[in-house]
């Protein structure tokens, strides 16, 4: 079995198994098979000669994705199915574009996270606000919504795109049902339709996607969930932390807090060392996917976070880095 595989096995079958030594492996294959990661650990000094442990690894920039293609090959990697996700971005020159040589696995690892945090799709009955697949097939979050919303299997989960009118009537229909109800949309699309919005649905789950520039005023995430329980007179607002860069995601079940799968594990560094680690406190996010086996495993976010204890807190963006979020799917 080529070294790719294996991982996605160990991923998909036994996560458990990840370890140190692993991870190293990890870092070592894409070292020699990534070009443009191989380029990058050259050039701040971190080879396979000189980091002999995981708090060593480099992390690639999430910028590169926007100017390079960075794909981990091999020779047995087979990029006959390939698809690329792009990032929502302001214009063409922003966006990233992340190469998948296996999109099956994405389907597979997105839904394993789900399934491990939320219960099964079957449960479930899904109402997207946002485009459907066919206005943007490019974005990885509306394809691995597509796949969730096939895998429930009921006639009424789809996308709603910002018809708010429709999705209160079909909620008003889902009212007698037995099965979960999750509206998941763009956050400011949910924050137009709370401010607007007479019902409560206490039963129902709203998770956001996040994007919290670029439409009107900002706000914090504690005043956009507080705005939005007020406005569907819920508990608490669920949150999916992910990005066209990364395959897999993390979910909250509320305030902000965030439980990473195994797989997908977050580090912290000083904002202005991207070399230092942090064990605690706050500072910039780097990220290791092992689901990013075909790309790149290591990526340093432009996204700032908090540890306390074993909850994971995401705080905002990083001043200087580039617009972006699901938010610029709404317009």
């Amino acid at each position: 079995m080529s070294f790719d595989k294996e991982i996605k096995r160990i991923l998909l079958e036994t996560p458990q198994n990840i370890n140190d030594e692993l991870l190293l492996e990890v870092y070592r294959y894409q070292y020699t098979y990534n070009i443009v990661y191989k380029e990058f650990a050259d050039a701040v000094h971190r080879t396979p000669h000189t980091v002999k442990s995981v708090i060593e690894i480099p992390y690639l920039p999430i910028s590169f994705y926007k100017k390079h293609k960075v794909i981990t090959q091999d020779g047995s990697v087979d990029f006959s199915k390939q698809i690329k996700f792009y990032s929502s971005g302001t214009t063409s020159a922003n966006r990233s574009t992340h190469f998948v040589a296996d999109p099956e696995l994405y389907r597979q690892r997105s839904r394993q996270i789900f399934e491990q945090y939320y219960g099964p799709l079957k449960d479930f009955v899904i109402l997207a606000v946002l485009p459907s697949y066919e206005e943007n097939p490019s974005s990885s979050l509306i394809f691995m919504l597509k796949h969730f919303i096939e895998e429930t299997r009921h006639a009424a989960s789809g996308f709603y795109s910002f018809d708010r009118e429709a999705m209160k009537a079909k909620l008003k229909e889902l009212s007698g049902e037995e099965k979960k109800i999750l509206v998941w949309g763009v956050s400011y699309a949910l924050l137009d339709w709370a401010e607007a919005n007479t019902e409560a649905y206490p039963e129902v789950i709203f998770l956001e996607t996040g994007g919290m520039k670029g439409r009107r005023k900002e706000l914090t995430r504690a005043e956009l969930h507080s705005a939005l329980e007020g406005g569907f007179g819920v508990q608490g607002i669920h949150s999916e932390y992910g990005m066209t860069e990364l395959l897999s995601q993390a979910y909250s079940s509320g305030q902000g807090t965030y439980q990473f799968p195994e797989g997908l594990i977050p580090y912290l560094r000083e904002i202005n060392d991207p070399f230092s680690r942090i064990r605690t406190g706050s500072g910039g996010i780097n990220v290791m996917d092992l689901a990013n086996i075909n790309s790149c495993c290591f990526i340093e976010t432009q996204d700032v976070g908090r540890i306390s204890g074993n909850k994971f807190e995401i705080l905002g963006r990083i001043d200087t880095s580039d617009l972006r979020g699901c938010n610029l799917l709404y317009v």
